[in-house]
């Protein structure tokens, strides 16, 4: 079942369009006041992480979503995208395993977005 929040459902969609691997979201509502949503993605090198970026932030844009920040784009070993309710990070492998955001925010409810992705 895809998310209520149609934004984190395109940035899902465009992340997976460029081959993102293991993408997670969390509803961390509940939890935080800094943002609503994680979009966690990984990467599959510095190139494929700027892709999945540029990507995302293009769909995001179409859809009239406003981009606050973005961090790390340049060594694309971690890029955060923060948008209005929604933090993005887009990982390579080894950083993603390194930091673990899904585990430090295991309180986090884990959102259904299987329907969104290609099989």
């Amino acid at each position: 079942m895809s998310c209520e929040n149609n934004l984190v459902n395109t940035a899902v969609k465009a992340a997976d369009a460029k081959f993102g691997k293991d993408i997670t979201v969390l509803n961390v509502e509940e939890l935080t006041t800094l943002t609503s949503y994680f979009v966690i993605v990984t990467g599959g090198s510095q190139s494929n992480v700027q892709a999945i970026c540029d990507h995302i932030e293009d769909k995001m844009a179409e859809a009239g979503a406003k981009m606050l920040n973005k961090e790390g784009y340049a060594n694309a070993e971690w890029v955060l995208l923060g948008f209005e309710d929604i933090i993005i990070h887009i990982f390579q492998a080894e950083p993603r395993e390194f930091y673990k955001l899904e585990h430090i925010w295991k309180d986090a409810i884990n959102v259904d977005i299987e329907d969104l992705l290609v099989k």
